[in-house]
């Protein structure tokens, strides 16, 4: 692979319910001792919830008003202006499937009140924790010192009990984010919500009207009890496993030779093809803006007007695939930056992303807003409407989709880490030559400890050192070195390595190829403004995201957080990271601090994101300004993931 070729356009194991679970962050460990464990949550389901009632809605509350853009939407969640606010954290019921459940709100709502900064003001944020464990709000996105960025054991100890913290801080940027807790799995549980940052300069695009649309995913089950299943068996949710009407499609296309060999790789592998996403709509009910399937969301419009959406997705676990049929959408910024406009009928947005977009209704009659889960168990949807009577159809779910080989990073007829591409830990005594050229073979033999060779060359995990490769390609452009494997601890916690792994920024991903829609991608995203630090990565940071589905273990270059270094920066360098992901699931990374300017094959306008979506089997490269001191996370945003595969980050 010799770069990118995107030409621009125009502290411990604890033991839980007899289940170990893996290392937990010190922030989560508190919490989960702590917890309420014998509240009675239902796992009784069906398979396509769409739920029958929402939370209570607060009245909008202001603290220094000014002129915002016009907005008329049901159950939107209150919205507080300024400078100065209070925020309190507390329990509320919730009644999403006709079961009352214990919910975390701020200020009573879920989602949490949308806060309306302005850029260049400096915010105050008093937040009361009234909860009976820990907890703590990140502003997820935001530039700001290390000790306002509200991760426990990292930024700060957390806010105890009855405790009120101020967060203040000067407001760099504009745009939109969001906000979400960062102790244990509060955030599954409400504790999330909108940040918009007015601009100082007019905006580069006109629109007339604009609304928030946060989706998420709500289980009635408690997030510990779910996390303990998927321990125990981590396809309890998978609600599309194969069947033997699929085999018969399967050999009807690809002859019964090909059919009956995928499906044999598949079952040794211990892996499923329709494995997209850990939990699905099979607990989960999908929501926008608090509201169920059934009740939908309405966002109001008038004939000519152009709507600006703010898309936010604030889930646990789940990605959306976004769509609104008989309209196109215009996508003006990414994770809250400017992005040159690109005109498309669909888009991925991953846990934790945001994406604006602008659309024309051009006709009186209603749209929906559909969003449904990547593994198709399940949607959240909305309304456009001129009037609020009228309700357009709703569309069928696409497909359930089956992951490939390339999904699986294999690299077919290449034969350069011939044994190491697919299932790695367990012993294949009868691997043939052909099978192991194609990467289809385990590991033999578990690999080596790292030598003083490879520890010289960097490409080891040591105490207190990062690796020291030199950066070998353009800014903008990734990098030319091929994945190194010897940087893995290899081990029974590892299934599979990519040795196929290459950069996909043009591929909209499994289940969006090729289905007749123009569909975003990464390579269609260039900063609106030139690049605003043209220099050369000094150096490179390659990461290799690990795991075993079959034992639901995650982790980084095969170490889990416990067990791991910090990776450490210089202040003021420039660096390359490169991501390498060795497991078959979608992984959003999000690094704290400072912003990930992502290599899509120009350097002239790099655009910068806060949250990287990486593919199965695949890898990304971005580039990090080392400019703000301090102790920041590094994590997989699936909430599920996170206590794993995660890394502290030290810039000195």
């Amino acid at each position: 692979m010799c770069g990118l070729f995107y030409a621009r356009r125009s502290i411990t194991r604890f033991n839980l319910n007899g289940d170990n679970i893996d290392h937990l962050t010190v922030y989560q460990y508190r919490f989960f001792a702590t917890i309420n464990m014998t509240q009675n949550f239902s796992s009784s389901r069906r398979r396509f919830v769409t739920g029958l009632a929402s939370t209570t809605a607060l009245s909008l509350l202001s603290s220094e008003g000014y002129a915002v853009p016009a907005k008329t939407a049901t159950s939107d969640a209150p919205e507080l202006v300024g400078k100065n606010f209070h925020l309190n954290i507390g329990y509320q019921t919730v009644n999403f499937t006709g079961k009352a459940r214990q919910a975390f709100a701020v200020n009573g709502s879920i989602p949490s009140p949308v806060l309306r900064w302005r850029e260049g003001d400096r915010v105050t944020l008093d937040v009361t924790n009234n909860l009976a464990d820990d907890s703590s709000i990140h502003w997820h996105g935001i530039t700001l010192p290390t000790g306002m960025d509200g991760v426990p054991g990292l930024s700060f100890a957390g806010i105890k009990p009855g405790e009120t913290f101020r967060y203040q801080f000067d407001v760099n940027q504009n745009g939109t984010y969001w906000y979400h807790s960062h102790s244990g799995f509060q955030e599954q549980q409400g504790m999330y919500g909108a940040i918009i940052v007015e601009p100082r300069e007019p905006v580069p695009y006109h629109f007339d009207r604009e609304h928030v649309v946060m989706l998420s995913d709500w289980s009635d089950e408690n997030p510990l009890d779910v996390y303990a299943s998927l321990k125990k068996k981590p396809h309890i949710y998978n609600v599309d496993e194969r069947t033997l009407s699929d085999l018969a499609k399967d050999v009807s296309n690809k002859g019964l030779s090909n059919a009956l060999n995928q499906r044999a790789m598949w079952n040794n592998m211990r892996m499923s093809d329709t494995d997209l996403s850990d939990v699905t709509g099979k607990t989960y009910t999908f929501l926008m803006n608090g509201q169920t399937p059934a009740q939908g969301w309405v966002g109001e419009f008038k004939r000519g007007e152009k709507i600006l959406l703010r898309i936010i997705n604030a889930a646990a676990m789940t990605f959306f695939d976004v769509r609104i049929p008989g309209l196109k959408m215009t996508v003006v910024a990414a994770d809250g930056q400017y992005v040159q406009p690109v005109t498309v009928d669909e888009f991925r947005i991953g846990v934790a992303e945001t994406y604006d977009v602008i659309v024309e209704p051009s006709n009186e009659q209603a749209y929906t807003l559909f969003c449904q889960a990547i593994d198709r168990s399940g949607y959240a949807r909305g309304t456009l409407t001129p009037d609020a009577s009228l309700v357009p159809d709703v569309p069928e779910m696409d497909e359930s989709p089956v992951l490939t080989h390339a999904d699986m990073g294999m690299s077919h007829g290449s034969a350069s880490h011939a044994g190491h591409s697919a299932v790695s830990g367990l012993v294949v005594e009868d691997c043939s030559p052909e099978h192991a050229a194609m990467g289809h073979c385990e590991l033999s033999e578990p690999a080596m400890d790292c030598s003083p060779e490879h520890a010289a060359m960097g490409h080891c995990e040591m105490p207190g050192k990062v690796i020291q490769e030199f950066a070998t390609g353009k800014a903008g452009y990734g990098t030319v070195r091929q994945p190194s494997f010897d940087l893995i601890k290899m081990g029974p916690h590892i299934d599979m390595l990519a040795d196929g792994a290459r950069y996909r920024l043009d591929d909209p991903g499994v289940g969006l190829r090729n289905n007749g829609r123009k569909v975003l991608t990464y390579a269609d995203l260039f900063n609106l403004n030139p690049t605003p630090d043209p220099r050369e990565p000094e150096r490179e940071i390659e990461l290799h995201l690990t795991g075993n589905m079959s034992r639901y273990m995650w982790s980084i270059n095969g170490v889990k957080y416990r067990d791991a270094q910090p990776l450490l920066m210089r202040l003021g360098e420039r660096l390359r990271i490169t991501l390498v992901n060795n497991t078959m699931m979608n992984h959003p990374m999000h690094l704290h601090g400072v912003w990930s300017d992502l290599e899509t094959g120009d350097g002239a306008y790099i655009p910068r994101k806060h949250t990287v979506i990486v593919q199965p089997g695949a890898k990304i490269s971005y580039l990090v300004n080392a400019d703000t001191v301090g102790r920041w996370a590094f994590h997989c945003h699936l909430l599920y993931h996170m206590p794993s595969m995660f890394r502290e980050v030290r810039i000195t």
